[in-house]
């Protein structure tokens, strides 16, 4: 009994989870920005944007480790039509308390259906005015080990 009543104690104490809805919603914004960036829609990828976040990808380049980092609007300068680009993201993970949320998941990246390399997404959603937005993604980047392949 001793054991019993510090555990309930701690349960009801304990902050209510998210609900599966704001998770679903924050994963909903994180696949309609890769969708807007495959269909070549800058507006409607800004528009899943906060401002004043960041693009930053990693990888391995002529065999030396690398960051790049971008604002919103010189990642967005290269999302247009007729790209051929298309990301997939499979296996994601959400987590989210009150009003923000982290979606992680696997992707990999084509373009004209050619494989051009895969790696992790890390996506850091905020809601406002009850909207979910993409504040920050970071990504890995490369060609082997890629789920599928």
């Amino acid at each position: 009994m001793r054991m019993i009543l510090p555990a309930a104690m701690l349960l009801a104490a304990a902050p209510a989870l998210a609900a599966p809805a704001d998770d679903a919603g924050a994963l909903a914004a994180a696949k309609a920005m890769l969708a807007a960036m495959s269909a070549g829609d800058a507006a409607a990828f800004t528009a899943l944007t906060v401002p004043e976040g960041l693009a930053t990808g990693t990888g391995v380049r002529d065999g030396k480790p690398y960051v790049s980092t971008r604002s919103w609007a010189a990642f967005a300068a290269n999302v247009k039509p007729g790209s051929g680009v298309v990301e997939t993201m499979s296996r994601a993970e959400v987590r989210s308390d009150g009003d923000i949320a982290m979606v992680w998941g696997d992707f990999t990246l084509t373009r004209n259906g050619a494989f051009v390399h895969c790696g992790i997404n890390h996506f850091d959603l905020v809601r406002q005015d009850g909207k979910w937005r993409v504040l920050n993604v970071t990504w890995t980047q490369r060609t082997d080990g890629c789920a599928g392949r």
